[in-house]
């Protein structure tokens, strides 16, 4: 017997196949009020498992509609982070260690080379990390900072996206780690906890250089 569909997953379900709805169709499709809709989408707009943008119509006003984002993705079953650790696995066995870590540092090239467009770095270290903040978030990293003082900022990841890989290949952290440092210009970034060590999210403290030192 099927377990019953609650409304927020009945939303989620709606927008995982047809990628794209309005509240009308929402409405007409769950059977409920305007209003009950909306507070619903609010709900997952505000977990970031949605978002609303507006689309040009062949007559009137642009319509509001709503699609899932990469978190809201993440929420239906897939193996890709499985395969991937396959793959990973099978590189080794083939090419060693050293192939492996290369595929890592290449990907860390990548994404230097993509979040170094996105991040100013003429701005303070504070816009910076809340640049970063950003981006990550797009990614599904769940981040959040803390300023913690003048000199020290904290950056904090609730969910890792990659975290079957991190939790094999501990090069897929310290890669990260490498990254941060990167395109923050910031060379005192500590990593004070990690998921793939056991922790419940990944943490770091970054310091801010203090000036006339490098």
């Amino acid at each position: 017997m099927n377990q019953p569909t609650s409304t927020r997953d009945e939303i989620l379900s709606q927008l995982k196949k047809q990628k794209k709805l309005s509240v009308n169709h929402l409405k007409k499709h769950l059977n409920i009020s305007d209003m009950a809709v909306r507070k619903h989408l609010n709900k997952l707009e505000s977990d970031q498992l949605i978002h609303s943008f507006q689309e040009k119509q062949a007559m009137g006003r642009p319509a509001t509609l709503y699609s899932l984002t990469a978190k809201g993705e993440n929420i239906f079953p897939t193996n890709y982070g499985t395969m991937t650790v396959e793959f990973l696995s099978d590189i080794e066995k083939i090419s060693g260690t050293e192939l492996v870590d290369q595929l890592f540092e290449k990907r860390e090239q990548r994404l230097h080379k993509k979040y170094n467009k996105q991040i100013e770095q003429h701005k303070p270290l504070i816009d910076k990390v809340n640049e970063l903040s950003k981006i990550q978030n797009k990614n599904g990293y769940m981040a959040e900072v803390q300023q913690i003082d003048d000199h020290a900022i904290e950056f904090t990841e609730y969910n890792c996206p990659i975290f079957q890989v991190a939790n094999k290949y501990k090069k897929a952290c310290n890669c990260e780690l490498s990254l941060f440092k990167r395109v923050l210009g910031v060379e005192q970034i500590k990593r004070t906890a990690c998921m793939s060590d056991g922790d419940h999210y990944c943490r770091y403290l970054i310091q801010k250089p203090v000036e006339g030192k490098k």
